[in-house]
């Protein structure tokens, strides 16, 4: 085995010890037969609700139970898988299985980063369309794409909630929700305003357009957040839903429009046919909105107090350029890649990775004492 080799070994033994140390892989599998043994009683499904959470419970627990133990038996059969390989003259098939391996580690140490309050929740993403009028919103319906691509691909289920379509082409708003365990805490790095730089396709002289989208990152409410809307303080709004073409439920008034009276935050809903149905939604909405103003609020009161730092990213954190060269590039992390339209089509791990590793340093400098690097 080649010495670079060995020691890459080495280091990812390392890394998967570290992350064992985190998630805890026997306690891990005590939780599993607790739900397990919770699942099979024949009473379960007598609360809904209650049957519901213990079997996302559960499949959370079994999905990481059973990638420690992959990745595991994977590291612990590289040796053998070169020895091998060295025997056939090529190595080409293990250093690729290395190289995935690498990367698998390495996500999941990501993972184990995600300890913030709210970053095990799933994620409510809104998506407005900026500066740049047309090609700003058909920017931001590729936006849209490109985070339900890079969830179709990992498997996370989304909903959209609402869609507001642009006159000429693409959105001007649309606000989804990505389910699944940790989708704010590793969605929650993407929020911020993203640029794209390329030859409009809605201009006749064919011109560089610059536009710009904005994207916001919610962690979804729970029943335990303790965030008390008053009826008195919204204001309930139905319409009929519409969509380009005239497509969409429009034939009864089922869309609905919240509007929290003492902040003026509106949010609306018109994906489920139901009125009662999209009126739950839009609350999720806008309590989730809520709880973000009132973390705001906190952080400011921390803020002025000299207990934190400034937590904004500034109005432009990635930039996409597909002309005159091909390139995106985050202005936080300085990661940056040749091929926009990979990107494009979901393939965003690398940015997510290298933004909460960022989040991570900034949140540790920010934390260290006046004086003192971390």
């Amino acid at each position: 085995m080649r010495p670079e080799t060995s020691t890459l070994l080495d280091q990812l033994h390392a890394t998967l010890d570290s992350i064992e140390k985190v998630m805890d892989p026997q306690a891990l599998a005590a939780t599993v037969r607790e739900l397990e043994a919770t699942a099979g009683d024949p009473t379960l499904w007598d609360d809904p609700a209650h049957a519901q959470a213990i079997t996302t419970q559960l499949s959370a627990a079994q999905a990481k139970l059973r990638k420690l133990e992959n990745l595991r038996g994977r590291l612990e059969d590289m040796p053998v898988m070169y020895e091998l390989a060295e025997e056939e003259g090529d190595t080409a098939l293990a250093d690729e299985e290395l190289t995935d391996l690498r990367g698998a580690i390495e996500s999941l140490e990501v993972t184990t980063m995600l300890s913030g309050e709210y970053d095990q929740r799933e994620a409510v993403i809104n998506i407005r369309s900026g500066a740049g009028g047309v090609d700003a919103a058909d920017w931001a319906e590729m936006l849209m794409r490109m985070y339900t691509r890079w969830a179709d691909k990992n498997d996370h289920k989304v909903d959209v909630y609402d869609i507001s379509y642009a006159e000429e082409a693409g959105i001007k708003s649309a606000t989804f929700v990505v389910h699944g365990e940790y989708m704010y805490g590793q969605l929650s790095v993407e929020q911020g305003a993203h640029r794209l730089v390329r030859i409009s396709p809605f201009d006749n002289q064919a011109r560089r357009q610059t536009s710009f989208a904005e994207v916001e990152v919610l962690p979804v409410v729970e029943q335990t957040d303790s965030i008390e809307v008053a009826d008195s303080d919204v204001r309930v709004d139905v319409y009929r839903s519409s969509g380009p073409g005239g497509q969409s439920v429009n034939t009864t008034d089922s869309a609905v429009r919240l509007t929290h009276l003492p902040t003026g935050i509106v949010v609306t809903c018109q994906n489920e046919k139901s009125q009662i149905q999209n009126k739950a939604s839009a609350m999720r909405v806008l309590q989730a909105k809520l709880l973000e103003r009132k973390r705001q609020e906190e952080r400011a009161e921390m803020d002025a107090l000299g207990a934190g730092g400034n937590a904004s990213w500034g109005n432009q954190m990635r930039n996409y350029v597909l002309h005159p060269y091909q390139m995106v590039k985050d202005l936080r992390t300085n990661l940056e890649v040749g091929d926009p339209a990979k990107v494009l089509d979901g393939d965003i791990d690398a940015f997510l990775e290298a933004g909460i590793r960022w989040r991570m340093a900034q949140q540790s400098a920010d934390a260290a004492p006046s004086g003192q690097s971390s």
